[in-house]
């Protein structure tokens, strides 16, 4: 029996790694400074425009408090399908600290590492060969920007 494989993403953040799967990443942009988010919390670093969407940009170290700031020097934008249904959200960008480089995850490679508690967003540590990784719990993800960047938007359509 063939052993099954996940493409995924591992992504460097400040201080961290986290590990997404391939089919939600939609680009990896170079870095250009987000317009502000009047009364956002420190972890949304504001919003850019990319192929005709108002994208949220995040920072996940900030959000799980890995790391308290972010450097923008070198850094990249990438950008992930959020798993909301939301129309007018589709999309939403984390501050990756260098290229982000795809990964594949297979019962060997991978080895899951208990939490006595997970930061908000985070559905648990994996280490992957020698790196570890928080991997994200997206939806939960996408309903805390979407709160955050749009207030009072519909959540889910």
């Amino acid at each position: 029996m063939a052993e099954t494989e996940i493409r995924s993403v591992m992504v460097p953040i400040s201080g961290a790694h986290i590990l997404v799967p391939n089919a939600t990443v939609a680009e990896v942009v170079g870095y250009s400074d987000p317009q502000p988010v009047p009364d956002a919390p420190e972890w949304l670093l504001g919003t850019f425009l990319w192929r005709g969407w108002q994208v949220p940009l995040i920072s996940f170290a900030a959000l799980t408090e890995t790391a308290e700031t972010e450097r923008t020097n070198g850094a990249r934008f990438c950008i992930t399908k959020t798993l909301i249904q939301n129309e007018r959200m589709p999309y939403v960008a984390i501050l990756a600290q260098g290229f982000p480089r795809l990964t594949t995850i297979t019962e060997d490679n991978l080895t899951e590492v208990p939490m006595d508690s997970k930061p908000i967003a985070v559905a648990g540590k994996v280490i992957v060969e020698s790196t570890e990784a928080l991997v994200p719990d997206l939806d939960r993800l996408g309903h805390l920007v979407a709160h955050a960047a749009f207030g009072a938007l519909p959540l889910t359509s």
